[in-house]
């Protein structure tokens, strides 16, 4: 008998996934989900009832690992109160803090059963076996399951496919992970020691994925990846194909809709993908195209290996061939060395760009990475008061861009009941929140919609009744 053999026998339990972070995390537990359902594991979001809770981690944030180790704390309380009344809780790390601090999280936090980064996951089950054949060791005995390392094997052929009724339930829109690691080195970013290596996956196997997706219901597909339009994975005849002859492939699935990317590094943006853009309606006009800084200077102590002009002459092109498009990017300000002119550099690109939303942060070190040596470092006042000027002027142009768009009618996938009676939500095509009035009968399927006004973060709809011929 095997150790899957052993789990797969016990009566059915529950897990607790929690998921910090990006788009990609997200995907991530959903599939540690599809992975542990074979073996009873069935999900739930209450977080005091689960038989195994799963931290899915982040390290992008600043004090990630801190923020683990207080709600493994928590954890730790809600562990005791569940064994007071003759159940029990196991507990697992997984993703990127524990992918960079799977041996310091085992030392800190003995409460911790199983420790595994964002390679290994589709070794869960057979972690959590070896885990729980240590559930009636002495304390002293008693050591979490570490698996941090990066697989040979591809870890996305050895994962089930979720069951139908379950892709149902996750709704009409999906993320599908193409790519994963970085081999760009920014020198204030983690990910590619925590992700690793760039990999893309076989075209068939994204292929067989989205199919999947579309049969149980899904009518937007989000691609994912560190540096997605990095993607070139190989076909069934050894040819490399890009993430532009991807979006083809993929707009010739029937029932597909829509499709989008994220996220995308402007090294990595090639003529084919921008072809794409212009060449296939389902792919939307709304593109994520980090920058981080206006400075050639910074840009240069970032590794960027781009610059300003460079950036905007993309841009620039980008629109040429999908004048609709709107743009988001990602800020660091006060980044080590960083002077007054370099900022207000950074505002120059950001006024000349105008972005439809855009992420920003203060600069704060990641252990292990270049920017951590680095001297200079601007004051936390400074980045403060930067930082403050930069998501003002960021601000005002989503406000500008929300309000471009009243008196448009957009195509909205309406995909959920709205917080009023009688209201439902859904998505424009430049991923803005639109609310309408309507029957659920709407739910499912892309409507006209008039936008007649705008909210804090959304838009205000009304459906456009289709004129009789």
């Amino acid at each position: 008998m095997t150790e899957h053999d052993t789990l797969s026998q016990t009566a059915p339990k529950r897990v607790f996934i929690k998921t910090y972070g990006c788009q990609m995390n997200v995907y991530d537990s959903d599939r540690m989900a599809d992975a542990l359902a074979p073996h009873g594991y069935v999900p739930t979001q209450d977080a005091a009832e689960a038989d195994l809770v799963l931290l899915n981690t982040c390290h992008i944030r600043e004090k990630a690992s801190e923020k683990v180790f207080s709600e493994l704390g928590r954890l730790k309380e809600l562990q005791g109160e569940r064994r007071a009344v003759g159940a029990d809780m196991m507990i697992g790390v997984a993703g990127c803090v524990a992918q960079a601090e799977g041996e310091e999280i085992a030392r800190r936090a003995p409460v911790v059963d199983l420790v595994f980064g964002p390679q290994a996951y589709h070794r869960l089950p057979d972690m959590l076996a070896r885990a729980q054949g240590q559930r009636h060791m002495h304390p002293s005995l008693k050591k979490a399951v570490i698996d941090t390392d990066f697989p040979e094997e591809d870890k996305f052929a050895h994962l089930p496919a979720a069951k139908k009724e379950v892709t149902v339930k996750r709704g009409l829109t999906a993320f599908l992970t193409v790519q994963e690691g970085c081999d760009k080195f920014c020198s204030f970013c983690v990910v590619p020691y925590t992700r690793g290596a760039e990999v893309s996956r076989p075209v068939h196997q994204v292929l067989d994925e989205a199919r999947r997706l579309v049969d149980a219901g899904v009518r937007e597909i989000t691609l994912l990846g560190q540096n997605v339009n990095a993607y070139h994975g190989l076909d069934a005849q050894g040819r490399d194909v890009g993430l532009g002859q991807l979006a083809y492939l993929l707009a010739e699935i029937s029932g597909l809709e829509r499709l989008r990317y994220t996220t995308s590094h402007p090294r990595d943006m090639d003529d084919a993908l921008i072809a794409a853009h212009r060449d296939l309606p389902l792919l939307m006009p709304y593109l994520h195209l980090p920058v981080q800084s206006g400075s050639d200077r910074i840009l240069k102590a970032m590794n960027r290996k781009h610059t300003a002009a460079e950036y905007l002459a993309l841009i620039e092109k980008i629109k040429a061939a999908r004048p609709d498009m709107a743009l988001s990017g990602d800020f660091i300000v006060g980044f080590p060395g960083e002077t007054d002119q370099d900022f207000e550099d950074t505002l120059t690109i950001i006024r000349e760009t105008g972005y439809a939303s855009a992420y920003s942060f203060k600069y704060s070190t990641r252990p292990g990475t270049p920017g951590a040596s680095l001297g200079d470092q601007v004051p936390e006042e400074v980045k403060t008061e930067r930082l403050y000027r930069l998501q003002d002027l960021v601000n005002r142009q989503t406000t500008d861009f929300h309000a471009s768009c009243v008196g448009k009618t957009l195509p909205v996938l309406i995909e959920r009941v709205g917080r009023m009676p009688g209201q439902v939500g859904g998505r424009s095509p430049y991923l803005q929140a639109v609310h309408l009035e309507g029957s659920t009968e709407l739910i499912g399927a892309i409507h006209q919609v008039e936008i007649i006004g705008t909210s804090t973060n959304s838009l205000v709809g009304r459906l456009r009744q289709a004129v009789a011929a």
